[in-house]
């Protein structure tokens, strides 16, 4: 059921206007449960059960958790939660990946094995829910948050339907007090919602699924084309999938303000960063921030070592270990952990150059003038569009020769669709970046009048129905 379907259209307009016409709180919960079940079972229902049964189960291991005093006991329930959490998300998303890697392996030193292959159905969303189970039954061990004592509760907070199949990923000890909240209708926070719903249609229709025209033929089959298709091309993805996860937060967002219910800020125009290390605290927030927290700060992260030598090493061990689970959480193939590994060395590379320019303030000082900091938004963009080829290719093959042909000039088929669309949808997110970035589109929208703001919204769904390719695409991380 996809956000920009008539189908959730309707669905989404009858949750709406039942949901505030009900007085009571406690029905409002269940309604939301049974929405989130069938916006869920839509697609598969059996995989939905699936999801209650888990998170059944991560309810009752918090419960005993908080109710064990011993240590041991409380982390074997944690270990338990882990290892079945994980073992789903393997076994659904990673089996077939695993099975298939090492037949490869056996076979190119001389095996002759055929492993079986699993007929299974990837459940859309498992890596978002299941990172959002992980993150409530260990901050419950923890003592970071308490375990929450009502069912209906804890499987509104995995199953919520705004969040549920592409993210951003909620923590419980934000969730969770919001169920309990009184919710009132609020007519600016309608219009707030609506506006994230626009802005987030307009980005999937009038932008990611127009650029999927001029990437897809590319990446099909890069050696036939001519560097400049492919850095159109890449250019273009870099745009589509920007546009596609981000238009989708925005819908989510604007979906959960309709209902009373704020979810985490996801983007925050990584394109504009100065850096690598800033582009992952814009890009993708919630992942991020999870992978900070529950992954490279129990591996130690950057502090617990006298030595500098050797707290530099243990750093750079565990940025490497981090981005590179995080490259293999987005998908089962190997071009995602090459990814992942990518810019594990942008963000070590990225540290010893800021150590270097540390120490020779005359450099610093030019990297912090406009020109200097022009220069590094444009070499950080120019690494991460780098890094989504290996990230939309289907093999390294196909990486490897769209990166030559990306960096070395060659001749070859020109794009199948005249470049003036292209062209304007660059410019037209570059103008939307510079308004909001300089904070004059923060300064001007409160000053005009409801009118315009209406003709604005209009304008803007016209807009995205007119400009929308006839065959749509469903959203990108709707595979993670």
């Amino acid at each position: 059921m996809l956000f920009c379907s008539e189908k959730f259209l309707v669905f989404f307009t009858i949750v709406f206007i039942a949901y505030w016409a009900l007085p009571w709180p406690r029905v409002r919960v269940w309604l939301l449960l049974g929405a989130s079940f069938y916006f869920y079972a839509s697609w598969n229902k059996w995989l939905a059960l699936i999801i209650c049964v888990s998170t059944a189960m991560d309810y009752f291991i918090a419960r005993g958790m908080e109710a064990w005093e011993s240590t041991r006991g409380r982390r074997l329930l944690l270990v338990i939660s882990l290892v079945a959490n994980l073992g789903l998300l393997v076994y659904f998303k990673y089996a077939n990946f695993f099975l298939h890697s090492l037949e490869e392996t056996l076979h190119s030193v001389g095996g002759t094995a055929s492993l079986p292959v699993l007929r299974v159905i990837l459940p859309i969303g498992i890596s978002f829910y299941t990172f959002e189970a992980i993150n409530y039954t260990v901050d419950v061990y923890r003592r970071r948050a308490p375990a929450e004592r009502n069912l209906a509760h804890f499987m509104l907070f995995i199953t919520f339907f705004p969040h549920l199949v592409a993210g951003p990923i909620v923590r419980a000890r934000d969730f969770l007090p919001q169920i309990r909240r009184p919710k009132r209708w609020d007519w600016l926070r309608m219009q707030v919602g609506v506006q994230f719903l626009l802005m987030g249609m307009f980005k999937k229709v009038a932008i990611a699924d127009r650029m999927a025209l001029f990437a897809d033929p590319v990446f099909a089959n890069p050696g036939a084309y001519g560097s400049g298709a492919i850095w159109i091309a890449v250019v273009a993805y870099a745009l589509q999938i920007y546009c596609d996860f981000s238009g989708y937060t925005d819908m989510a967002l604007g979906a959960a303000h309709m209902l009373g219910y704020k979810l985490a800020q996801n983007f925050n125009m990584p394109y504009l960063s100065v850096n690598i290390s800033e582009f992952w605290r814009r890009w993708h927030i919630s992942l991020s921030t999870w992978l900070r927290d529950y992954l490279f700060i129990p591996l130690g992260g950057s502090q617990g070592v006298a030595c500098p030598h050797c707290q530099r090493t243990r750093t750079n061990r565990n940025l490497m270990i981090t981005m590179t689970l995080g490259g293999l959480w987005h998908g089962a193939s190997w071009t995602f952990v090459g990814w992942g590994v990518l810019h594990g060395f942008y963000l070590i590379g990225h540290r010893y150059f800021r150590d270097f320019a540390k120490t020779r303030p005359r450099l610093d000082g030019l990297l912090q003038t406009m020109p200097g900091t022009g220069l590094r938004v444009a070499a950080t963009l120019f690494c991460v569009c780098l890094g989504w080829i290996f990230f939309r290719a289907a093999t390294f093959t196909a990486a490897g020769s769209m990166i030559f042909r990306f960096l070395v000039p060659h001749a070859g088929l020109s794009l199948p669709l005249p470049a003036v669309g292209f062209w304007y949808t660059v410019g037209c997110v570059a103008l939307c970046h510079a308004l909001a970035q300089s904070g004059l589109w923060r300064k001007w929208s409160p000053r005009l009048p409801a009118p315009v703001l209406g003709f604005g919204y209009a304008t803007a769904l016209t807009l995205a129905l007119v400009l929308a390719p006839d065959s749509g695409k469903a959203f990108i991380y709707f595979q993670f």
